[in-house]
């Protein structure tokens, strides 16, 4: 159900919580009703090293797109063997890949916004609909100044696509926040963040930026700032 007061208030109690603090609250508030959905970025990582540190059990899951980067792949097995837990991975339909590619072709998502958006639907958003099926809260590692569409965002939200609520415990961290914590914890992370990734996605769809680039824009790079989402953060 959608509790927009107790969102407002939970807003607003949890203001000046550290994020450690919101997660090992909600971790329990929830117990397995929740998970953290990790694309296995910076924030994601930190959420994942803070999350095992409360509870190793705690549910954390991904989406493999089929197009991910081999360094991608290789943080997952990194990030399982160091932490010692089970991060499950959910696959898209194959055969509305299948279907998709041969109507469309292999890169069909560079041809136009609609295009692309279909993709990231069927290789994203159906399988992220599977992973939060009996949930009743899921924890994302957005920040509100990694893009025009994200800065309006709360620590908080109701996810009305889902139908649950998404808890962003690093909503008001900075990227130097984020690097902090890695280096002070030794967090793994994927080696393409030193080669000018900011951002770091299916492989086709992403690229490095350079010094001064808004951290987007290695997402979708041929598209308006204002549709460089692929569906997963919507309110």
């Amino acid at each position: 159900m959608n509790d927009q007061n107790k969102i407002n208030e939970w807003n607003g109690k949890f203001a000046g919580a550290t994020p450690i603090e919101v997660i090992k609250h909600f971790l329990k508030e929830f117990g397995d009703k929740i998970a953290l959905s990790t694309s296995l970025g910076l924030e994601d990582q930190v959420l994942t090293h803070m999350i095992q540190s409360i509870n190793p059990q705690a549910k954390i899951f991904t989406l493999d797109t089929g197009r991910l980067f081999p360094e991608t792949y290789d943080l997952i097995d990194r990030t399982t063997r160091k932490y010692k837990i089970n991060i499950q991975v959910f696959f898209p339909d194959q055969s509305e890949v299948e279907q998709m590619v041969a109507e469309k072709g292999i890169n069909l998502f560079y041809d136009s916004i609609e295009n692309r958006k279909q993709c990231c639907n069927i290789r994203k958003l159906r399988p992220l609909s599977r992973a939060l099926n009996n949930l009743d809260a899921w924890i994302t590692g957005l920040r509100s100044d990694q893009s025009v569409t994200r800065n309006d965002l709360k620590m908080f939200e109701w996810d009305e696509l889902n139908g649950l609520i998404k808890i962003n415990p690093l909503i008001n961290w900075s990227e130097q926040d984020v690097w902090d914590y890695i280096n002070e914890h030794n967090v793994p992370y994927n080696p393409l963040h030193k080669k000018g990734f900011a951002s770091i996605g299916c492989q086709p769809c992403t690229r490095a930026i350079t010094e001064g680039e808004d951290i987007r824009e290695g997402r979708w790079w041929w598209e308006n700032p204002d549709t460089k989402e692929c569906g997963l953060h919507q309110k």
